[in-house]
C-alpha cells in the first residue's frame, strides 16, 4: 500500500516512476525519474517507502539503516526514505543521503533516519519536492553536493560555489549568496561549519590566515581569487547588472 500509494501521487503528477523488484532487501523500492513540461529530465532519485506505524516517533518517523548506510551515502543517486501513514496525514519523506552524508562528517554513525512531521508530501506539496530535488541534483552534478550535505547547507541554484582541494586532498568550498556582504568557508578541517568570512579579513603574512583559520599559501592565494571574482555578486540585488 504505502509504494502504491507513492507511485500514485508521482504518476498523478507525470513523474516516471519504476518498481525495483526485491526493493525491501536491497534498501531502494522505486526508481524516480522526473518530469518537466512533458519532457523527461536527467534528474532521478531512488526511494524506500516503508509503512508508518511501526516507524512513528512522537515528532514524525524514523526510517532504520540497517546495512544499508554505504549503499545509501554513497549512492550514484540520491536515496529518499518516504513513510506513509495514512493516520497522519498520508507520505512524509525525508533525504537519507544527506543525513548519512551529514553524520560522516560529524563521525557518527546514523541508525534511522529522521523524518519530521512537517515534511508532508502530497498533491500540494510535490512541486516544491521535485524542484528541491532538481536543484538538489543540479549540485550533484557539479560536484559540491556532498559538501553541502557535509555541512547541512543547502545550495541555491543562483549561488556561486567554488570546490578547492589542498596538497593533503582536503576539500573546501567558497559559497557566495548573491547580494550578501559576506561569504561563507566550507572546510574539511572545521568539521564542515560554516564560517562567515570578507576579504578584509585575509592576510598572507606572517603566516596565511582568514580570521582565526590557518591557511596554507595555496588556499590563501585561492579564496583572494574567490573573493575578486564575485565582487559584483555581493553588491546589493538592486544594483547587481547596473
Amino acid at each position: 500500500m504505502a509504494v502504491n500509494e507513492m507511485r500514485a501521487l508521482l504518476e498523478r503528477h507525470g513523474h516516471i516512476v519504476q518498481e525495483i523488484d526485491g526493493g525491501n532487501d536491497h534498501g531502494e523500492d522505486l526508481h524516480v525519474t522526473f518530469v518537466h513540461n512533458s519532457e523527461r529530465t536527467a534528474d532521478s532519485v531512488a526511494v524506500q517507502v516503508k509503512g508508518g506505524v511501526s516507524a512513528r516517533t512522537r515528532r514524525g518517523h524514523r526510517v532504520r539503516v540497517g546495512d544499508h548506510g554505504d549503499n545509501w551515502r554513497d549512492s550514484s543517486l540520491p536515496v529518499l526514505c518516504v513513510v506513509h501513514d495514512p493516520d497522519r496525514g498520508g507520505l512524509f519523506w525525508a533525504n537519507a543521503t544527506s543525513q548519512l552524508r551529514r553524520a560522516e562528517a560529524l563521525r557518527r554513525t546514523l541508525k534511522s533516519v529522521v523524518i519530521p512531521r512537517v515534511s508532508v508530501l502530497n498533491d500540494d506539496t510535490v512541486e516544491s519536492f521535485v524542484q528541491r530535488m532538481r536543484n538538489y541534483l543540479a549540485w550533484e552534478r557539479q560536484g559540491v553536493g556532498r559538501w553541502a550535505d557535509m555541512a547541512d547547507v543547502e545550495f541555491s541554484p543562483n549561488d556561486i560555489v567554488k570546490p578547492f582541494e589542498n596538497e593533503l586532498g582536503e576539500p573546501m568550498i567558497f559559497w557566495q549568496q548573491r547580494g550578501e556582504p559576506f561569504s561563507v568557508l566550507l572546510h574539511h578541517d572545521l568539521d564542515w561549519s560554516p564560517v562567515r568570512v570578507q576579504e578584509s579579513m585575509l592576510r598572507f603574512e606572517p603566516i596565511p590566515m582568514i580570521g582565526d583559520v590557518i591557511l596554507d599559501s595555496a588556499e590563501a592565494h585561492w579564496l583572494m581569487g574567490c573573493f575578486k571574482s564575485t565582487e559584483w555578486w555581493r553588491r546589493p540585488v538592486e544594483s547587481v547588472g547596473s
